[in-house]
């Protein structure tokens, strides 16, 4: 099939992301929310952000209007109805993302696939509100969409191997290098290594060992890593770092994915990260 249009569902930071790269990539690309303002908002986030990059010299006014040319909002899923694909980048909720499937598939096309950027959540949960199990499947990517390379890619347990291949295919149409998942399990490859190596620095700080500077500075300077884990929970948000630990924690009923309580504390005293302005480091406006 051929990919034209594309519908994202979720105008937070990774669905408007995910927006973004298909309108650079030259597709007409739809964010859609439960309303117009939303979506105007992150379309309106996106134009922003073009228009910083036109100053440092990036990319030409030119260019950067016609990305905003490809970009649509919508407040409903109207548009899926034209969709050659859909990406789901909605909360890391199973109910609300099995009501979003089940009315994506009511809406989409025969033969079109319905993706999900969810980290953790099943797949095959996912599909099994659907009336086409073998045209979901998951798509990855990961924050900020429009730089980070790697898409990954995993069936559920009902996916066929030609949505696998679509979906693959759709990722490097795109431009991203992908890898595809040869079953389904939870959190996949990165976020299955990557939670765990966040929740010990979170346990370090918890536990009084070394300040979150130290433990980020340990970690550039000692591992080589270009960004230190609280640094990354704060860009990945500590809420939803929190749902991902809790969803392995639960489905695979192992110890080592719980979180401490000094999370659920900054969660509660509105401390998200660098999108609300505070996590472990304090950010500007």
């Amino acid at each position: 099939m051929k990919i034209e249009r594309v519908v994202v569902v979720g105008s937070g930071t990774m669905g408007a992301g995910i927006g973004q790269l298909c309108a650079q990539q030259g597709l007409q690309a739809t964010i859609t929310d439960v309303s117009q303002e939303l979506a105007d908002k992150a379309v309106e986030g996106i134009a922003r952000s073009l228009a910083g990059r036109v100053e440092k010299g990036k990319i030409t006014p030119e260019q950067r209007q016609a990305v905003l040319d490809r970009l649509h909002a919508a407040g409903d899923l109207g548009p899926v109805a034209e969709a050659d694909f859909v990406v789901e980048s909605v909360v890391e909720d199973l109910e609300v993302k099995k009501k979003v499937f089940a009315d994506l598939d009511a809406r989409a096309r025969p033969g079109v696939i319905l993706a999900t950027n969810t980290t953790s959540l099943s797949i095959s949960a996912l599909a099994a509100a659907t009336g086409r199990p073998d045209k979901v499947v998951q798509m990855h990517f990961f924050n900020p969409p429009v730089i980070m390379k790697l898409v990954e890619i995993m069936p559920g347990q009902k996916t066929s191997a030609e949505t696998l291949s679509a979906a693959e295919a759709f990722a490097v149409q795109l431009g991203k290098d992908p890898v595809v998942c040869k079953t389904e399990a939870p959190a996949g490859i990165v976020s299955r290594i990557l939670g765990q190596l966040l929740n010990e620095a979170t346990w370090l700080v918890a536990s009084g060992v070394a300040e979150p500077a130290d433990v980020d500075k340990a970690m550039k300077l000692g591992a080589n890593h270009p960004m230190g884990p609280l640094q990354l929970i704060d860009l990945i948000g500590l809420d939803i770092h929190r749902a991902k630990m809790q969803t392995l924690r639960r489905e695979l009923d192992d110890p080592r994915y719980a979180h401490p309580p000094l999370l659920d504390e900054m969660i509660a005293a509105g401390k998200l990260g660098k999108k609300a302005g505070r996590g472990f480091y304090p950010y500007g406006d």
